[in-house]
């Protein structure tokens, strides 16, 4: 079921993380947030083959770190505008549901994730250019997962 980031919280079991996705057309970056929802952590990335493989995969990791909802970042184009690759990530989405997926997902807007991580690998982490590739999907699943964070925290916050 899709919900607003903002309504991920309520819609967790008690003690589940977030797992945030960044579907790129080669890989798939995820990053983890701690049970308690408040910073998030690459994970890995995932090779993409077929839709089937990259589930399993999926399933694997959240049953193994007790994920209990997703955050996909959204590429909405810089003028706000959804093109294709929006319609690929909630299709991606839709086809998670239809296997049978039973957790909240929430969009996040992940515009220029992938830039800030890169420069931010480039400045201040100092990398090369190989190790950036190695890390960079996973890294921008952070950025976006961290964002989604920071979204629910200041939702909670306005509501005390």
């Amino acid at each position: 079921m899709v919900v607003d980031v903002r309504e991920l919280p309520a819609a967790l079991e008690r003690n589940r993380r977030l797992l945030a996705l960044d579907l790129g057309e080669k890989t798939i970056g995820l990053a983890l947030s701690d049970p308690g929802l408040t910073v998030a952590t690459p994970l890995e990335t995932i090779r993409r083959t077929k839709f089937t493989k990259d589930a399993e995969a999926l399933d694997r990791i959240i049953g193994e770190w007790a994920v209990g909802g997703l955050v996909l970042g959204l590429p909405v184009n810089m003028d706000g505008t959804e093109g294709p690759r929006c319609q690929s990530t909630r299709q991606f989405a839709r086809n998670l549901e239809h296997r049978g997926l039973n957790l909240p997902i929430a969009f996040w807007d992940e515009r220029l994730s992938t830039s800030a991580v890169e420069r931010f690998l480039v400045q201040g982490a100092d990398m090369t250019r190989k190790r950036r590739a190695e890390v960079v999907d996973k890294m921008a699943a952070a950025y976006i997962l961290q964002g989604a964070l920071e979204a629910v925290r200041q939702s909670s916050l306005q509501e005390e």
